[in-house]
């Protein structure tokens, strides 16, 4: 059984015992997290199912890697340097229920 979530403003697919990082969510490793925005579980769209969800749990917070944003303009002498590391939340599936 798979399941079409979203969350941080993506879509993932997902079964049970997946393990996906996504946008920062609130809590601690271990707990537990209910995702309630599901557009489809088993090519059925979720507003035809009532009651459906997706449990899943925090594994760990983290930061990803570096994105260097670099602006140049040619014989102006303008350069900036920035940098940004995204918040993200490792969560594992545990249950998917219809």
């Amino acid at each position: 059984m798979f399941a079409v979530i979203r969350t941080g403003g993506k879509q993932y697919k997902v079964t049970n015992g997946d393990t996906i990082a996504v946008e920062k969510l609130d809590g601690a490793q271990g707990d537990k997290v209910e995702i309630g925005d599901i557009l489809m579980i088993d090519q059925k769209l979720a507003s035809a199912l009532k009651g459906a969800k997706v449990m899943a749990e925090i594994v760990r917070q983290f930061r990803d890697d570096k994105v260097t944003i670099f602006k140049k303009r040619r014989r102006h002498n303008y350069r900036r340097k920035k940098g940004h590391r995204q918040y993200l939340t490792e969560i594992k599936i545990t249950d998917i229920t219809a």
